[in-house]
């Protein structure tokens, strides 16, 4: 493995850096508070490259390779502060518009994803029903084959962006009794008659992503907006969360390398007891710990992005890199809040907006309980 940065990938991610400070921090205690999207957020993320990284070019991408895109986004984690535009984004890229790239007909790819990369339009991803999370193939939502179209039938929730999208991917079963083999993916325009969205969902953190439930009654769906061939959800649904999973934590990534800087900064200029807190070993064993989480962290998402340039799957180990990743990011913000104190749990330090933000890591993309059964299969338990 050869993680060796070449000046190009480490400018890219400087430039990226940059470019959050200055365009995507602005207001955002008040926006957080508020829980508003920031648009014109998403749109200058687009305009700088950051939706089409990874995408052909004839689709408005910059066909950069995984390892590339990883430290764009690792460098728009650290840079950016408004975490919830950086879940949205990351949310589009590997759960709406990868499924298009790999599964999509020409047509398709052609009539969605240069308006995805350039973010004139949003999408949204909608597996999750009331009454299926972690059981993700357990679903409701019917399909109905009527000649030229299908009828679509059922309530999707947690879904994020369904207040603003422009389109969304949604699975249903065209055949209970198949189970999985059933599933099969849809390519839905906001404007099809018989959708709906529904009650948007008030959540504890990544408050600036909006999130909502999606109703579908009777729902119209023409045979050309199904993604790919009947049955085949399933498949489609575990490229993109492989994908997701590989990817979506590498601005996490570029969180805690701005938590540690933060707390060692911290850490040297605030004195108790006639000198720097840090010279007390109660935080100095924090701030090292943190160090080590975040070193290892990085390794792990870097091997798993040689593994998908290489072998194009990397299931246990994206897997792992998930789990380990939105573990440790709890971890960090909680002991970064512990180093600053009660400035820590002020919402002026901006620190307890991570704590918030960082819970939901261990639950998206599979909590962390699913990703160790994800583990111990691929060991044969």
């Amino acid at each position: 493995m050869d993680f060796d940065l070449t000046p190009e990938q480490q400018q890219l991610k400087e430039g990226a850096i940059k470019f959050a400070q200055k365009e995507l921090n602005k207001e955002i205690i008040t926006r957080d508070r508020k829980s508003d999207f920031s648009r014109g957020g998403w749109n200058k993320c687009a305009e700088f490259g950051i939706l089409g990284l990874p995408f052909p070019k004839e689709f408005g991408g910059a066909d950069s390779d995984i390892l590339t895109t990883l430290l764009v986004m690792e460098g728009l984690g650290y840079g950016c502060r408004d975490s919830g535009l950086v879940f949205s984004i990351n949310g589009q890229m590997w759960t709406v518009q990868m499924p298009i790239l790999h599964f999509g007909s020409a047509e398709q790819k052609n009539k969605y994803l240069p308006k995805l990369c350039s973010g004139e339009w949003i999408g949204a991803n909608g597996m999750t029903e009331p009454g299926s999370g972690s059981d993700s193939f357990s679903l409701s939502t019917t399909a109905k084959f009527k000649g030229d179209h299908y009828i679509l039938n059922g309530t999707k929730t947690f879904i994020s962006n369904a207040p603003v999208a422009d389109v969304f991917i949604v699975f249903a079963t065209v055949d209970k009794a198949k189970g999985f083999m059933g599933v099969t993916a849809f390519l839905l325009d906001k404007n099809f008659p018989g959708l709906k969205v529904g009650r948007e969902i008030e959540k504890m953190g990544l408050k600036t992503s909006p999130m909502a439930e999606v109703i579908l009654e009777d729902c119209k769906v023409p045979v050309g907006n199904r993604l790919s061939k009947e049955g085949n959800g399933a498949t489609i649904f575990n490229d993109g969360i492989e994908w997701e999973r590989s990817c979506m934590l590498a601005s996490d990534i570029g969180v805690m390398e701005r938590q540690l800087e933060e707390c060692v900064k911290y850490a040297k200029e605030r004195k108790q007891f006639g000198k720097p807190i840090g010279k007390f070993q109660a935080i100095s064993h924090k701030i090292a710990e943190m160090k080590v989480r975040l070193e290892t962290a990085r390794l792990i998402l870097y091997k798993v992005a040689w593994l998908k340039r290489t072998q194009n799957k990397a299931g246990m180990e994206a897997a792992i890199a998930k789990l380990y990743l939105s573990e440790s990011l709890v971890k960090s913000s909680l002991d970064a809040i512990q180093i600053h104190g009660g400035y820590g749990y002020s919402t002026e330090y901006e620190l307890e907006r991570d704590l918030r933000d960082s819970v939901a890591s261990t639950l998206y993309s599979g909590t962390t309980e699913i990703q160790k059964n994800i583990i111990a299969h691929y060991l044969g338990l």
